[in-house]
């Protein structure tokens, strides 16, 4: 299977010139920067992922389109859970929780009610996707 994964440096740059809105393939797609800081290299280090809103925070999924580990961001914010986040032309410091036990399991089930494809995705790999609240602090 060919990777499907995006430039994120082309991703990145266009999301910052275009004020937040993405254009291209991800012109529909709810969109954000999380920036993390490298668990081993302590270098901030800059993703673009699907955003959920969920009442007053921003939930994403630690996917990796699939694969059987997690992502490398997702390791850098278990080690530094203190986070910034780009949404449209906002930036803003935010803490980042990995959702466990029954609210993970029903936060879940409303993520792939609305967007069933992340159902699929879970079957692809032995892992669970992590599901991350992310909460302006």
């Amino acid at each position: 299977m060919p990777d499907q994964r995006p430039d994120n440096r082309q991703v990145i740059e266009a999301f910052r010139a275009n004020r937040g809105k993405p254009d291209g393939p991800f012109a529909a797609s709810p969109l954000l920067l999380l920036t993390t800081i490298g668990a081993k290299s302590g270098l901030a280090r800059t993703t673009p992922l699907l955003s959920i809103l969920d009442g007053d925070r921003l939930l994403v999924l630690a996917s990796n389109y699939g694969a059987p580990t997690h992502p490398d961001w997702y390791h850098n914010l278990l080690a530094h859970p203190d986070v910034t986040v780009e949404v449209g032309a906002d930036t803003c410091h935010a803490t980042a929780v990995t959702l466990v036990g029954s609210e993970r399991e029903e936060t879940w089930a409303r993520v792939v009610a609305r967007y069933p494809s992340f159902a699929a995705l879970q079957t692809t790999t032995p892992r669970q996707i992590p599901l991350v609240a992310l909460t302006r602090s």
